[in-house]
């Protein structure tokens, strides 16, 4: 394509990764952010999503001379509803240059330029993109500049290779974070559970144009002082007003988890524990009720290895096929579509959730036979539980001692331990945003199993028993608190 001039306020298509070719206008950017170097870019504010970020400037064509084409190859409502944004946009303007002021917050420190170099435009005009992840905007602000090294994983390929070490091949899938458009299988997929993880990987499958079904328990009817307890202990609340969401974005609705299975090809399941786990397979309406000779069971809850291979024989006993899947990352991570996958099972079957696994995830591996993707899931768990439980301590150490909390932030990002998560985690506690991407029980949980892991083989583990015993005591702190709060409001109530 001939170089095209562009200038401040000129209407563009920005494209971005594996996101569809998006209506902009190009701005002013914050004072306080940072152009990044290398090659030209332009700072543009996406309509519709009200998305910015730097863009380059081979990643961006002329809005009224590309709109045509953008149109016939890109369909969903999200995207159509971005362009009568722009027609809006210049009906009002009629002619004039219309600012977009960008209000300066503290997110829009945090853009990252590193990422965007490795982004190609790829567009392809027999595949239709689906609506644009509605969650493009986090993925965008939640960069930080300092260790951009980090994300060196994600803006390169791996090469797919295997290794052998004992009976377990471990496999890299290319990273989807820098892949093209992702083609969706024709395979019926069901997703059943829709917590703080299934829900961000539904949403990804259905934006890149998966058939999904989704089932969800529904919250039975509380008393007055559980809903308190609720609200102060972090309960996750499972409603069908999730599904109508979904359903609301395309999905069907499963009335038992039976039905789910029975009607699709794949099912996908992630719930809480391993309780939760057999339940939902062995559980009246259950899975293993729908399993049928073909049928395939996915399942990415974090459990230990003998849940997990009980689960895998009852389903392969009725014909089924088994995969494990359980995902490393948080609840900004799932909505990102940027989740780590650690499968395995049956080979073939990872390789038909190949379009699934891309959708919600920046990066797979295969692992070989069933329970060892549930035996790594629970050591790298145990290093992340272990490692915040350290942080935490040192932030609060800090703090009683006399120190600038933000300045031990500022010297660890410094350091060898400078990571996203690092960052992330510090700013929201220094901040006081103590709103959970991963609920403190189920961390309790991982690190137990992981302790059990250890005693299973006779390897010990005090670093893990260690913070798990630090988390133990934050959780009896807080329902200690909380019984005084029960007791004061039943003394106000009564």
């Amino acid at each position: 394509m001939a170089a095209v001039s562009l200038r401040l306020g000129d209407l563009v298509w920005g494209k971005l990764g594996r996101y569809p070719p998006w209506p902009g206008k190009i701005v002013n950017p914050p004072k306080d952010l940072k152009k990044p170097r290398g090659k030209k870019c332009f700072f543009v504010k996406f309509f519709g999503t009200e998305d910015h970020a730097w863009i380059k400037v081979e990643q961006l064509k002329p809005y009224h001379a590309h709109k045509e084409e953008m149109i016939k190859i890109n369909k969903g409502k999200r995207f159509q509803q971005a362009v009568d944004a722009v027609e809006e946009f210049l009906r009002r303007a009629k002619g004039k240059d219309q600012d977009l002021t960008i209000p300066e917050s503290s997110t829009v420190k945090g853009v990252m330029a590193g990422p965007m170099a490795a982004f190609k435009w790829q567009p392809t005009v027999s595949e239709p993109v689906k609506d644009a992840d509605p969650h493009f905007h986090h993925f965008l602000l939640s960069q930080t500049e300092k260790p951009a090294v980090c994300y060196q994983a994600i803006t390169k390929k791996l090469k797919i290779c295997e290794e052998e070490t004992g009976s377990t091949s471990i496999q890299a899938a290319d990273s989807t974070a820098v892949n093209g458009s992702i083609t969706p299988t024709d395979k019926k997929i069901g997703f059943l559970g829709l917590g703080l993880m299934g829900s961000g990987i539904v949403s990804n499958l259905l934006k890149m144009g998966h058939t999904v079904t989704v089932w969800n328990r529904t919250a039975e009817k509380e008393s007055f002082s559980r809903h308190l307890f609720c609200a102060y202990c972090e309960v996750e609340h499972r409603s069908r007003h999730q599904c109508d969401l979904f359903i609301q974005e395309g999905a069907r609705l499963g009335r038992t988890p039976a039905e789910v299975v029975s009607t699709c090809d794949i099912t996908f399941a992630c719930v809480s524990d391993p309780k939760a786990a057999k339940d939902l397979v062995l559980g009246p309406s259950g899975v293993l009720q729908g399993i049928r000779p073909g049928k395939c069971y996915v399942d990415m809850s974090t459990v230990d290895a003998d849940t997990v291979t009980e689960l895998a024989q009852v389903i392969v006993s009725r014909g089924g096929r088994f995969l494990e899947a359980p995902v490393s990352g948080n609840q900004q991570l799932s909505n990102d579509g940027m989740l780590v996958i650690l499968a395995a099972g049956d080979r073939g079957l990872y390789e038909d959730c190949s379009s699934c696994f891309q959708a919600m995830g920046k990066t797979s591996f295969f692992l070989g036979e069933v329970g060892n993707a549930a035996k790594m899931m629970l050591i790298v768990n145990m290093v992340q539980g272990s490692f915040m439980a350290t942080i935490a301590e040192g932030l609060t150490l800090a703090q009683v001692t006399g120190q600038s909390q933000q300045t031990l932030l500022d010297i660890l990002n410094q350091g060898q331990l400078a990571s996203i998560f690092l960052d992330q985690k510090c700013q929201n506690i220094l901040q006081g945003n103590f709103k959970p991407d991963f609920y403190l029980k189920y961390i309790q949980k991982d690190l137990r199993l992981a302790i059990a892991l250890g005693d299973a083989v006779n390897h010990p583990t005090p670093m893990a028993a260690a913070a798990n015993e630090g988390l133990q005591y934050g959780r009896i702190s807080n329902i200690l608190n909380f019984m005084a709060y029960l007791g004061l409001m039943l003394y106000l109530f009564t």
